[in-house]
């Protein structure tokens, strides 16, 4: 093998350009021809003297021959990708099926290799559910080229499989997985730039891909839009976030408070479907999102359909009075968590059972119904022995913490040093309130002065007696068609928002965002909610059969299928590549046929060289 170059002229505009070609030497009836192997195209760059070496190698791996000579690593590396290319293009795909002829080789038992082991299970199903959901498609629709495509596709499998950095991604998609065998294409050539401006590419038909997919799972699954979940969550940078205009400090979620966030807004189906989605500032005030995001749905306002009248449901960060009075206004049905301080359980309420186990009979949750003739509303009064337990945890630890701290503070006024000013005593204690304010308001605490040294001599405190309220919630409503228990279930429901986020930031690397720019950073964003589609897509078919595995242990148990080349030589020397998948296990079977998936991943693809 040799490597040849080959002049050519535009015809357009008559300037000379060269391209570069892999050439062989065969003996024929003829005598000696030359035959093109692989063109290298026209932007092969590597010095003239390294041409010998890089065909040597390229002919060493082909052959399967044991190299003497040590190549430099960029020529192994040019070498690996080449011949890669000179094998799929010898290769035919064998048929598939059970009635396949045999095909009798003699081989060398002690030649057989395995090599290029990529991971197929995961690809394969989350492949098959992009085309079900035909994101493909509506790409091309948007004018994605093959290369933009694959890049889009690759970039938004890699969060679902192995979320990571776009660097992480891209080394991920080259040296990891077998998805480019699936969808046809070569990840080898991909270059890490065209990764990192995927998010640009699908950021800007966000309207468009979201309105697709509500559209597409609608049809899919037959969903119906009864009821509406609203909620928002935020994520932390790790940066100043000084180039992003939606970056601000406010109370995190994760605990991140150091951090600049931005916010997410989340609208789903009752059947956990993402509808809608908008990034907020990291500060936005939760009330006044509801409007903006109910109304871009379907385009506009969903209540100017009347074939679609849902329930909006959301919890009480969200459910102020203006935000009520405009459900009400553009005539939303809602079940909304009340914000009255004050909830103990009116005593002509009867409460009944919503929640127990069958098994022992054990009750978790009551609720009650009670009119609010001002509101005109059902007011649903809930019982949680779960939340009062951990409610009453937690006021008790903090009581701990609070006494403990008062004591401190008593034992100061008795030792050199300590704080005695009558006026910094009073201080103190204040601050410890305003600290435990939890459970400071159940508490009367005294601070004894001493008139002639207008020092402090003694603080003493004593618990009041309060109503008991832990575990105790209320639910506002205006749909009177319901009972206890309907009520309650749709307010539970909420749950599935919860989980949908939980689910993007620990399974689909949601947080945090290294991105700087804003741009970037909602891009980011939007791979992991389309990401979160297929995901959701994927298990709600599971759970249909029964199963109800998290992605997390899904993803695990599909990682042990492969895909690997099997060589060997045959009696005459040639070499037998054979590229296909592992045997699917039973866990993996047990997952393809809850999906209607067949068991073998990718064609089983045979060469001789």
């Amino acid at each position: 093998m040799y490597i040849r170059r080959v002049p050519h002229k535009n015809k357009k505009t008559r300037k000379e350009y060269h391209t570069f070609k892999l050439v062989d030497s065969i003996r024929t009836e003829r005598g000696p021809r030359q035959r093109d192997i692989l063109n290298l195209g026209v932007g092969f760059d590597l010095p003239k003297e390294q041409w010998k070496d890089l065909a040597n190698c390229i002919e060493e791996i082909i052959t399967g021959q044991t190299t003497l000579i040590y190549y430099p690593k960029e020529i192994r590396s040019l070498a690996r990708r080449y011949a890669k290319k000179i094998i799929r293009q010898e290769s035919c795909a064998t048929a598939q099926g059970k009635n396949i002829a045999p095909d009798f080789a003699t081989v060398d038992v002690n030649s057989v290799e395995n090599e290029e082991s990529r991971t197929v299970g995961a690809e394969y199903v989350v492949y098959q559910t992009i085309k079900e959901l035909e994101i493909d498609r509506k790409l091309k629709e948007f004018g994605f080229n093959k290369h933009k495509l694959a890049a889009a596709l690759g970039v938004i499998a890699g969060r679902m499989i192995a979320p990571g950095s776009e660097r992480a991604t891209h080394q991920w998609l080259q040296n990891t997985t077998a998805l480019d065998e699936l969808m046809g294409v070569d990840f080898s050539i991909l270059s890490l730039d065209r990764v990192y401006q995927v998010s640009d590419h699908l950021l800007k038909h966000k309207t468009a891909l979201e309105e697709h997919l509500r559209r597409t799972e609608g049809q899919f699954f037959a969903l119906e839009d009864k009821i509406i979940l609203y909620d928002l969550t935020n994520t932390f940078f790790e940066g100043s976030g000084k180039y992003n205009s939606k970056a601000k400090y406010a109370k995190s979620k994760d605990k991140r408070n150091d951090c600049p966030l931005v916010t997410l807004g989340l609208v789903l189906d009752m059947h956990g479907f993402p509808k809608n989605s908008r990034i907020f500032e990291g500060n936005v005030s939760e009330p006044k999102t509801l409007e903006m995001m109910i109304q871009g749905l379907s385009g506009g306002d969903v209540s100017k359909n009347p074939l679609i009248k849902p329930t909006i449901v959301v919890d009480a960060g969200i459910a102020s009075e203006k935000n009520i009075q405009w459900l009400k206004d553009k005539h939303y049905s809602y079940i909304v968590v009340s914000r009255k301080k004050k909830k103990e359980i009116p005593p002509d309420v009867t409460m009944v059972t919503v929640k127990e186990d069958d098994r022992t009979n054990t009750v978790f949750v009551q609720a009650g119904l009670a009119e609010n003739k001002e509101s005109d509303e059902l007011e649903l009064y809930c019982h949680s022995i779960d939340k009062e337990k951990k409610e009453e945890s937690i006021k008790t630890k903090f009581q701990q913490r609070f006494e403990a701290e008062l004591l401190n503070a008593r034992k100061a006024l008795h030792i050199r040093n300590g704080t005695k000013r009558y006026d910094k005593v009073i201080e103190r204690v204040g601050r410890l309130k305003e600290k435990f304010k939890l459970v400071s308001h159940t508490y009367k605490v005294t601070v004894e002065k001493d008139n002639e040294t207008d020092k402090a001599k003694s603080i003493t405190w004593s618990r009041k007696k309060t109503e008991k309220t832990s575990g105790i919630y209320c639910l506002r409503t205006d749909r009177k068609n319901l009972n206890e228990q309907q009520i309650w279930d749709i307010y539970t429901m909420l749950t599935d928002i919860e989980d949908a986020f939980r689910c993007m930031k620990s399974e689909l690397g949601l947080r945090p965002i290294y991105h700087q720019k804003e741009v970037r950073c909602d891009g980011h964003i939007f791979i992991t909610l389309l990401a979160y589609h297929l995901l959701h897509t994927i298990r709600f078919k599971l759970r249909q059969k029964g199963i109800r595995f998290c992605w997390t242990t899904i993803r695990k148990q599909l990682s042990t299928q492969t895909r690997i080349t099997t060589t060997m030589r045959r009696k005459d020397g040639k070499i037998i590549r054979i590229r296909k998948s592992s045997k699917a296990e039973p866990s993996h079977q047990a997952i393809y046929d809850a999906l209607d998936l067949p068991h073998q991943p990718g064609r089983t693809v045979k060469s001789i060289l």
